[in-house]
């Protein structure tokens, strides 16, 4: 067992939480403006948006790496667009896999976040505004600060996913050592040649993080909930 890890590549898994990591604070930058908006608005188009970003939670991975993968590629005008006038290849390479990876991760920040800001209590909001706060102010004085539960819970959460993908970055980005071969694809591959040893390593070592990543979560929830509680 200690021979097998010493020989194990672990370069897989550290361009699978680079990539996770990058995916993370993009999303993060993203979804705190989306979540703030779909949790205020009242328009009739909210439901709308709502479906639009958690579609990649019910779509087919196959199916939304296909549509990324023709959307990035060549054939496209937005591929052709990158490739033709930035000199930039939007697939088979890390960057096209962090694109693909903020499409299908997208729910998992926005969704928490939304929920944090959906539970505010609106005299809170409403006081800030009176004294003064702008809309910016009160979001990053008195929103955010009380919403940390949800905030940390989207980042684990879309992290521990982004670092699990598989069908998505496998069409966008193949598997390319050191550029797009993350862990989940080598995995993949390990099993294909029937190296089950491997496999079963890296599978192990997929499961502890997840485990101990959604651990944490609870954990840090259960304890502000405490807080909360001693409090009232």
């Amino acid at each position: 067992m200690i021979e097998a890890l010493q020989n194990l590549d672990f370069a897989p898994f550290i361009l699978s939480f680079k990539l996770a990591a990058i995916t993370t604070m993009i999303l993060f930058i993203i979804s705190l403006p989306l979540a703030w908006y779909l949790s205020q608005t009242t328009s009739r188009t909210k439901p709308f948006i709502e479906a639009i970003t958690a579609m990649p939670i019910v779509l087919p991975p196959s199916v939304l790496g296909f549509y990324i993968l023709y959307t990035l590629s060549l054939n496209s005008p937005i591929g052709a667009f990158f490739d033709e006038y930035l000199g930039i290849t939007l697939v088979f390479n890390f960057t096209g896999l962090v694109i693909a990876s903020c499409f299908y991760s997208l729910p998992f920040m926005v969704q928490p976040i939304q929920s944090g800001f959906e539970s505010l209590n609106k005299n809170m909001l409403e006081a800030s505004y009176i004294s003064g706060k702008s809309k910016l102010q009160t979001i990053f004085r008195v929103a955010l600060p009380n919403i940390k539960p949800s905030l940390l819970t989207a980042i684990i959460v879309t992290f521990a996913h982004t670092v699990g993908e598989f069908g998505v970055v496998l069409m966008v980005g193949g598997s390319i050592p050191g550029e797009t071969k993350v862990a989940s694809v080598a995995i993949y591959e390990m099993v294909e040649i029937m190296d089950y040893k491997s496999a079963h390593i890296y599978s192990a070592i997929m499961i502890i993080m997840s485990f101990f990543v959604l651990l944490s979560v609870y954990i840090f929830n259960q304890k502000i909930n405490k807080k909360f509680a001693s409090f009232t």
